[in-house]
């Protein structure tokens, strides 16, 4: 175990000690120490699987661990739930946010404790929203305590949950990947809120695979390796490539492979493309060819994809596989042309979290695994196990949950799947959205396989520098408009950036 050295004068706010956590056969943290200081931003990095949301869970007391201990302000504490970490001070805000979408901030923030009116059983509507407008005062955070949460921008969820945790005395704020799904715009605010907390006096530690984050808001890092804690010091004293080879345990040289891939004739085209959200979108990927997809939050990326797959309805528009027109009305149909999509959110709209990982490899492959309507167990399973052993996914079995695995290991079932259907044009959804950079450089050299087996490639992607260092060419989308279509080569971050963000008469 490597001890902490803060040298800041701020007294410990949290302290966990020697903390072990065993899942049957599995180590998921050994012996692992954090020192949290009041009014600091303790980052907390590693790759998937390292230990980090089991750390941070038995914090928040959704698990309990083995050995160790837990002090707050010097007092030591025992979580058998979450209530008793919250009592004591503690909220975890994790990456897909808990909000009760239909009912409004003020609701969300006082849920389960609202204030009572004179009449029996009854709610102080009105002091509610004005309880939560003072708080957001205290805070400086511009929101409405009466809207409805359905309504609000992701980035007001997020300030919305940090009020919620802030009503409840939180003295201590986990925040667990929460740029993940934010536009820039909203990740420059709540950059602003994280430090204005700090100022305050809240000690918070910070979850984030966004390494550029890490160095520009935190003031101590811990680095977590297989469930052991690899490293910690002051963030002056660190950048990002020693924080990757304390992450990854060696030097990850030629982060983005290099692109050596003959192209063929074109194999997809895209042809006037128009939805409710996108209109007269025309494009051609040929074979063998990584084409990258840039734009704010809301340019209509994702609706292309959606469009192309079959899941949005198209208004007009055509789709071609080699020079052949096909027609999509729904996802069976592009499967069935040789169509893959691989979602930008992999919890919610991607894999079956709580069936087998087997099953989540084979679900768009059935007729491969059985016949006669009878599937059989042991053909699966041996299936998947193969498709597994090529991408190098990290399972104990593949008859265990897709939740069990980590987020990369996640993304990997996910093209495992596509892979098994052998399809010739892939969609690709931010791919490397919320894992590590171990995982991000896998899937990269994945991209590289598949284009050299003479696959088309939409690469959709919020990470400028990972668009030039993986594409061939790179589109542009602004306000539902394909504006630019640029050849990675001769572009970069900044012109890329200003074509999304900027109209050509502004």
């Amino acid at each position: 175990m490597i001890n902490p050295a803060n040298n800041s004068q701020n007294p410990v706010a949290l302290e966990m000690k020697g903390i072990s956590k065993r899942f049957g056969p599995v180590q998921a943290l050994l012996d692992v120490s954090l020192t949290l200081r009041t009014g600091t931003i303790h980052a907390l990095v590693g790759e998937n699987g390292a230990g980090k949301s089991t750390l941070m869970k038995i914090l928040a007391g959704v698990y309990k661990g083995n050995t160790g201990l837990i002090q707050i302000n010097g007092r030591t504490r025992v979580f058998d739930n979450p209530n008793q970490a919250i009592t004591a001070g503690v909220s975890m805000i994790y990456q897909d946010l808990d909000l009760a979408e239909h009912l409004t901030v003020a609701q969300n923030v006082f849920l389960g404790s609202e204030p009572k009116a004179l009449l029996p059983f009854s709610i102080d509507h009105k002091k509610m929203s004005r309880q939560t407008a003072d708080l957001a005062d205290k805070y400086d955070f511009d929101i409405a305590p009466d809207a409805v949460v359905a309504n609000l921008s992701t980035g007001d969820c997020q300030v919305a949950e940090i009020l919620k945790a802030l009503a409840r005395s939180a003295t201590i704020l986990v925040m667990d990947e929460p740029t993940s799904s934010l536009s820039e715009k909203e990740t420059k605010r709540l950059f602003k809120i994280i430090k204005n907390l700090r100022a305050k006096g809240i000690s918070i530690i910070y979850i984030s695979h966004r390494l550029e984050e890490i160095i520009g808001l935190a003031d101590d890092i811990t680095i977590l390796r297989d469930g052991r804690v690899v490293h910690h010091e002051v963030n002056a004293k660190l950048d990002i490539p020693k924080i990757v080879h304390h992450m990854v345990g060696r030097e990850l040289t030629e982060f983005f492979p290099p692109r050596d891939v003959t192209m063929g004739d074109v194999r997809v085209a895209v042809e006037n493309l128009s939805t409710n959200e996108v209109s007269d979108i025309s494009f051609e990927i040929k074979a063998g060819e990584i084409v990258g997809m840039a734009g704010l939050v809301g340019a209509g990326r994702t609706e292309i994809a959606r469009a192309v797959f079959g899941i949005d309805k198209k208004i007009r528009g055509s789709v071609k596989l080699n020079g052949e027109i096909v027609t999509i009305t729904r996802p069976a149909d592009a499967i069935k042309a040789g169509i893959a999509y691989l979602t930008e959110d992999r919890k919610r709209t991607g894999l079956c979290l709580q069936l087998p990982c087997a099953w989540n490899i084979t679900l768009p492959s059935l007729d491969m695994v059985g016949s006669a309507g009878l599937l059989s167990l042991k053909k699966e399973n041996k299936l998947a196990a193969g498709t597994a052993e090529q991408l190098a996914i990290k399972w104990t079995s593949p008859a265990l949950p897709a939740d069990s695995l980590s987020g990369g290991n996640q993304q990997k079932l996910l093209i495992a799947r596509w892979l098994l259907t052998n399809a010739r044009f892939m969609l690709f959804d931010e791919p490397t959205r919320g894992i590590d950079v171990g995982s991000k450089k896998e899937i990269y050299s994945l991209l590289n396989e598949f284009a050299a087996q003479r696959k088309a490639i939409l690469f959709i992607s919020s990470e400028l520098p990972e668009l030039l260092g993986v594409t061939d060419r790179i589109l542009v989308m602004r306000r539902g408009k394909l504006v630019a279509n640029l050849e990675t080569k001769q572009t970069n971050q900044q012109e890329v950036m200003h074509l999304a963000a900027v109209e050509k008469n502004e």
